[in-house]
């Protein structure tokens, strides 16, 4: 392999690649990447052999690694490149930040983010019939529910002022994979924006624009939002 590693990812309408981007930006080691961003259309790069022979699951994103091996699955690169990498620790520092770090990451994806993935995958067929096997309304209006009710309780969370979810001064990995929900929430398809229904989530993600990891990660302009078309390069 060459002596840049590559990272497989997708636009950053695509939640699990866009949580690893901006983890890349906020970390300042993006550069240190080659890219390669496949395009999910419907008979796309991801379900094809090369890729499916360094991630079977035909998921972005994969990391190949200096000896050839690939890794895969959003957390798992996270994890292994902030220990890797020296700067700050975005998965906390301490043994009880990277506790606490953990516990509202897990929260958020599995019943905020994972909800809203679901609902747009059996609410609408825009991927094709590779990856949009199932079609079912009424499951997508539960997933809905499910990620508005439990917004809300993270909205709750906030709602003592603090800027970030463990109240320190900068974000950890939690604060990207709420950052991407509420993002994908806002997927015009979606039509769930969680900015516009929650006060404190509407306030983290004015924070979120703020910050130049964000802006360099919306970059690519495949997030499909009009409020960020402005950041395209």
């Amino acid at each position: 392999m060459s002596a840049t590693p590559s990272i497989y990812t997708s636009p950053s309408a695509f939640p699990n690649p866009q949580r690893l981007r901006l983890f890349l930006h906020e970390k300042g080691i993006a550069a240190q990447f080659s890219e390669v961003i496949y395009d999910m259309a419907p008979g796309g790069e991801q379900r094809k052999w090369p890729h499916l022979k360094m991630n079977p699951w035909g998921e972005t994103p994969t990391l190949e690694l200096e000896d050839g091996s690939f890794l895969s699955e959003t957390a798992a690169i996270v994890r292994y490149l902030d220990q890797l990498y020296p700067g700050r620790k975005i998965m906390g520092v301490s043994p009880l930040e990277q506790g606490q770090d953990t516990m509202w990451e897990n929260r958020i994806f599995i019943h905020v983010l994972y909800r809203i993935v679901t609902m747009f995958h059996v609410m609408h067929i825009g991927l094709g019939p590779k990856l949009e096997l199932t079609h079912n309304a009424q499951w997508g209006e539960h997933c809905r529910k499910e990620a508005l009710s439990h917004a809300a309780l993270v909205d709750r969370h906030l709602s003592d002022g603090r800027p970030w979810l463990l109240g320190g001064e900068d974000p950890t990995f939690a604060d990207i994979t709420l950052c991407v929900a509420i993002a994908f929430s806002k997927f015009p398809v979606n039509a769930t924006p969680l900015d516009e229904r929650f006060e404190y989530l509407d306030a983290i993600w004015k924070r979120w624009q703020a910050r130049p990891s964000f802006q360099s990660a919306y970059a690519d302009g495949g997030s499909g939002l009009n409020e960020l078309a402005h950041l395209k390069k």
